[in-house]
């Protein structure tokens, strides 16, 4: 069966301005639903890895974007809340990556704030779930956000971070990975 539109509807089908592209999140060091590598994983709570934050990249962010938001996310974490790994807020708008390591203050772009995170640091904090446990996922998040600069510091909580993105985001992406022990 052949389906004919309407001549109008198939001329504003044809004038319709092409999709915005959407925002995606890669990294050349976490593949999504993969294993995360020992490099990343936390030191301490009876971890002991060099607590490294993956290389991240972005694209796809909408018009007006004035900031970005990063958060790194466990939803398995045994909390009743889950875990806040990081929480990085007032990316310059210009700004498309992050290399690896970037989760120590010293290598932010300049603006950029890290609240603390669900082990009481200001900085990248690895995965680091309880032995036993099937593995966690660790959710990547990055969030194009309309104003250039959140009305908070770095005493914020990742849960405080959270509320402005989910609230505000003009769009965001995601990635995830996994990591037990």
């Amino acid at each position: 069966m052949t389906t004919c539109f309407p001549l109008p509807l198939a001329a504003l089908l044809l004038a319709a301005p092409p999709l915005a592209a959407e925002m995606t999140l890669g990294s050349p060091d976490l593949t999504p639903g993969e294993a995360i590598g020992p490099e990343f994983v936390f030191d301490g709570f009876g971890c002991s890895g060099p607590n490294l934050s993956p290389a991240l990249n972005w694209s796809g962010a909408p018009e007006g974007t004035g900031s970005f938001i990063l958060t790194v996310y466990d939803p398995d974490a045994p909390t009743g809340s889950g875990f806040w790994h990081w929480s990085l807020f007032n990316l310059p708008a210009d700004t498309v990556a992050l290399p690896r390591g970037a989760g120590k203050a010293a290598d932010l772009p300049a603006g950029a704030v890290q609240a603390r995170n669900d082990y009481s640091q200001n900085a990248y904090g690895g995965p680091c779930p309880p032995e036993g446990d099937a593995p966690h996922r660790y959710v990547f998040t990055i969030y194009a956000m309309p104003q250039d600069a959140l009305p908070i510091d770095e005493t914020a909580s990742g849960a405080v971070v959270g509320f402005f993105a989910h609230t505000g985001a003009l769009d965001s992406a995601s990635l995830t990975a996994t990591y037990g022990r």
